[in-house]
């Protein structure tokens, strides 16, 4: 299904092609939405809106889980020239004000469920118009009877491809967090070049994404591509675990699993897993941090499912280099998508020689138009059409792309530089481990490998494993690449989406 050049006809299609009965999304509650039922809340909301004074390039802050809810919000805004803004809801309190202060939205639309920690950040803007969903509204608009207004069709705005269509707010790691502005033609790229040539997604295709749609991954798995392609999504609320995934595999059977490598690990440890039937899957996608060559040979081995590994991030939308089904290489994050151009400079800011390792720069028809009133950012970032990832690669002779760490966590240890990837891979291997992460230390005024360890259920910690551990490492890697320290803990501090906080574990 082919869209406009405004983002908020994703559903249309549907309708356009008869397929208007047709289930369009499951709820976490097991209820089917079918592509009217979506519409009609889409033009519901796009009516209130309009009625509230809500106008072109008017941002709306979404604070928002995974219900119809999401999908109403944030193509209703765009139904009428406005710029939704979803957020992670799991944010700090102070988060959410910086949230409302630096887009300036005129209305956030929260979920009950987080009404005790937003509200108060809302009251304290009286320009902020409030709408809550899911639920008892204290006094404020209702979503809920907004969805259910009756308001009749509602047309697109005019809009070209080029125009400012939504935002979304990049990691806090190196600052505030940032507002990444994209364009309506973002979403037709991600669509066109990366989810129907890569995944093969298409009607009768049930999609699960274990990350959330304020996430740039989980946008595209459980919004745009689904709508894109006529497939239909299961939604999942909450802070997402291994044990509800499993049970989301069990009841839909999805065709398309969207994960990180945190949940695909913990799903192989859960006592259920060999339980559940697989049958339907027919890929594994996995984003956010690399996937570790040994989850994906375990996962294989019990599943026979490939999972794709790839590169994105939300200044591009979603993923732009990635393994292709039967020709998955473990441990890389594969090629180009088609139609975007990926390059690797040195810390002078020259391509690579063939061979030498240095930070991926990419460019494609997704990127950015601009980090939101960060000029110099923007500046740094972006040099004419290329945009630097901050992510330092190697490239095979085969073209394939090797993650080797964020240039901030790459480590110089005794004048060497070590990526802590290829220490955690290999670390991973270990019958003990059962996830690990490494980061540099300073230990009496030296740089030093330090690995936090996860261990598996049957090890224990002491000063023999970690001497085989060190050992371990030294046996296949270079005698440098082992670590000087190891931790043993029950976890890690983690983002909303299961990425590993490393800057925590450098305390």
């Amino acid at each position: 299904m082919q869209i406009g050049p405004n983002t908020s006809t994703l559903i249309d299609g549907w309708l356009e092609a008869g397929r208007g009965s047709d289930t369009a999304l499951i709820t976490a509650d097991d209820q089917p939405w079918t592509a009217n039922e979506l519409y009609r809340a889409v033009c519901d909301v796009a009516a209130r809106f309009d009625d509230a004074g809500i106008g072109r390039e008017d941002r709306v802050l979404l604070v928002l889980d995974d219900t119809p809810a999401f999908p109403a919000v944030f193509l209703g805004a765009m139904r009428i020239g406005a710029i939704p803004v979803p957020v992670n809801f799991l944010a700090r309190p102070d988060d959410f004000g910086y949230f409302l202060d630096d887009s300036q939205a005129t209305t956030a639309v929260v979920d009950h469920a987080f009404l005790e920690v937003v509200g108060p950040q809302v009251a304290a803007r009286p320009d902020v118009k409030l709408v809550v969903a899911n639920g008892a509204t204290n006094g404020a608009e209702s979503l809920d009877e907004w969805m259910a207004s009756d308001a009749g069709e509602v047309s697109p705005v005019s809009s070209q491809a080029d125009d400012m269509a939504f935002w979304m707010y990049s990691s806090g790691s190196t600052g505030p967090p940032k507002g990444v502005v994209h364009r309506h033609s973002s979403v037709a790229a991600t669509c066109a070049h990366y989810a129907v040539p890569v995944l093969g997604i298409s009607q009768g295709d049930v999609a699960f994404s274990s990350t959330k749609m304020f996430h740039a991954y989980g946008l595209g798995a459980n919004l745009s591509f689904p709508l894109w392609s006529g497939a239909t999504s299961v939604y999942l609320t909450g802070r997402p675990t291994p044990d509800q995934v499993l049970e989301r595999i069990r009841t839909h059977r999805p065709s398309l699993l969207f994960s990180v490598p945190a949940l695909y690990n913990g799903m192989l440890a859960h006592p259920g897993f060999d339980d559940v039937d697989w049958s339907a899957v027919r890929l594994g996608i996995s984003a956010a941090e690399p996937l570790p060559p040994e989850i994906w040979r375990q996962f294989h081995d019990r599943t026979d499912i490939e999972i794709l590994d790839g590169i994105g991030s939300t200044e591009l939308l979603h993923i732009y280099v990635s393994n292709r089904a039967g020709a998955v290489r473990p441990g890389t994050s594969g090629l180009p998508v088609d139609d975007y151009e990926v390059e690797i400079h040195n810390s002078e800011g020259e391509v690579a020689e063939a061979g030498e390792a240095g930070e991926m720069w990419v460019k494609g028809p997704s990127v950015l138009s601009a980090y939101w009133k960060q000029p110099d950012r923007t500046r740094d970032k972006i040099r004419g059409d290329w945009f630097l990832s901050g992510d330092r690669y190697h490239k095979d002779e085969d073209g394939y792309y090797t993650y080797l760490g964020r240039i901030d966590d790459m480590m110089k240890i005794g004048g060497l530089w070590v990526s802590p990837i290829e220490i955690e891979n290999r670390l991973m291997e270990h019958e003990a481990v059962h996830e690990a992460a490494v980061v540099a230390v300073d230990v009496d005024n030296r740089s030093r490998i330090k690995a936090t360890v996860i261990l598996t259920e049957e090890h224990e910690a002491g000063d023999d494993l970690t001497a085989e551990l060190q050992q371990w490492c030294k046996a296949a890697l270079q005698r440098y690449q082992f670590p000087h320290v190891v931790d043993y803990v029950d976890d890690f501090p983690r983002t909303a989406t299961g990425k590993i906080q490393r800057f925590r574990l450098r305390a």
